[in-house]
């Protein structure tokens, strides 16, 4: 107790300036997973997808990212065990946050898409093992963690798979693409309606609404989700009948490519205001662990989440996006497999679908490895070959270094602040 009634200040200092790091890092690296397709498939240039991300990924980190956050982020480790010694936990966060920041950073200088979430996730367990011992782990969820690896890019490349090779066999390979995209397009739409109202609902502001007391059940949601789904398939109905067919043989797509760059628009700002509501969690919920202790001297199960840290996280996650970005961004919708809006629409439904089941069934799943999924469930639709192999190898590499990285930079950080501070 004495140690964090001497150093309180500093701790909660140094708090700011790591969590501000640790969210800078995930605009640097995350926000790719709604942005990267658009601007790979050239439906949004670089410049106007960091713009619609800052003003998204803002208000969704903000707005509903969260009144109450679990202290100790997703029930990794047993905080009973460091009751009679709090200022561990103050070492063992402000060490999370350093190290996962750190590794996000050395990634997003990489263009490595990673997983932030297995990043904190990866820093926790360190600390946990070599500050308080192995028994302080709940490694039954690290193993549950650990499996989403292969279930996310596996579920979202099978739905995005079988959703281009559908637009392929209704529209673009047929003899009148654009009198085809008239007629199932609407039916596509539909999807991005209700999909994305979906993720919004269940992902983007879930928050909000237990500030509120408004409650809505999966089912209402769908109910919902389904109204807003028919409305966006009218607007879509609308937009077609504006457009005229193109003569030239090489542009027979033009305008069917354009109908999924509008759609992709929507997708991209949906995903992003979703993304900010539910991983700034990464960046504040160690944070918040932090200043409640501080404020304390004591560990509490749930601490309340003053709206400043969320600033602070929200604030973080636009310069990451505007300094380092596009780098990931790149891998993402460049360097996979060669995208076309109508790729990148199948990509971005596929990854949204996933999310909608997961948080239907309550499955752990990443949205970076979900997203990469679901571009590779594109590529293979046209064939192997569309695949950029040794880029994938290295994306997958990274997936597997995430976790023993974020512990062993935490271990390192963990024993230099119990050092200085101790």
């Amino acid at each position: 107790m004495s140690v964090i009634a001497e150093y309180g200040q500093i701790f909660l200092v140094l708090a700011c300036i790591f969590g501000l790091f640790m969210a800078w890092g995930v605009g640097a690296n995350d926000v790719a997973n709604a942005m990267g397709t658009s601007v790979g498939s050239k439906a949004l240039t670089i410049k106007q997808a960091i713009i619609i991300a800052m003003v998204f990924e803002f208000l969704g980190a903000y707005l509903a990212g969260g009144a109450v956050t679990d202290t100790i982020r997703k029930g990794i480790i047993d905080p009973g065990m460091l009751a009679d010694t709090p200022e561990l936990l103050v070492y063992g966060m402000m060490a999370a946050l350093l190290a996962a920041g750190t590794w996000l950073l050395a990634a997003s200088i990489l263009g490595w898409p990673v997983s932030t979430t297995h990043s904190i996730v990866g820093a926790i367990v360190g600390f946990a093992v070599a500050g308080i011992g192995m028994n302080a782990v709940n490694w039954g969820k690290v193993g549950t963690i650990a499996a989403s690896w292969v279930v996310s890019p596996l579920l979202a490349g099978t739905i995005a798979f079988m959703l281009f090779r559908s637009v392929q066999r209704l529209i673009l390979d047929t003899d009148n693409p654009l009198a085809n995209a008239k007629k199932y397009v609407p039916v596509y739409m539909f999807f991005v309606g209700f999909l994305i109202s979906m993720v919004t609902l269940l992902k983007g502001l879930k928050h909000v609404f237990k500030d509120s007391g408004f409650k809505l059940s999966f089912l209402e949601s769908m109910g919902l989700s389904a109204l807003i789904g028919l409305l966006v398939a009218g607007f879509g109905i609308y937009l077609l009948r504006q457009l005229k067919p193109v003569s030239e043989k090489e542009s027979r797509f033009a305008n069917v490519e354009q109908v999924f760059a509008i759609l992709m628009i929507f997708t991209a700002c949906s995903m992003a205001f979703a993304h900010g509501s539910n991983d700034v969690a990464n960046a504040v919920g160690p944070m918040a662990a932090i200043v409640a202790t501080v404020k304390t001297g004591a560990i509490g199960a749930k601490a309340a989440m003053p709206g400043w840290i969320l600033l602070v996280g929200a604030i973080g996650i636009v310069i990451g996006l505007a300094t380092y970005g596009h780098r990931v961004m790149a891998t993402i919708g460049k360097k996979i497999t060669h995208l076309t809006p109508s790729r990148g629409f199948a990509a971005e439904l596929g990854a949204a679908g996933t999310v909608v089941l997961a948080s239907g069934t309550g499955l752990p799943i990443s949205t970076t490895h979900t997203l990469v999924g679901a571009v590779l469930g594109v590529g293979l639709a046209r064939g192997i070959g569309a695949l950029n192999l040794r880029v994938i190898g290295s994306i997958f590499m990274s997936w597997i270094v995430t976790l023993p990285a974020g512990a062993l930079l935490a271990v390192v950080f963990f024993y230099f602040f119990k050092g200085l501070f101790s």
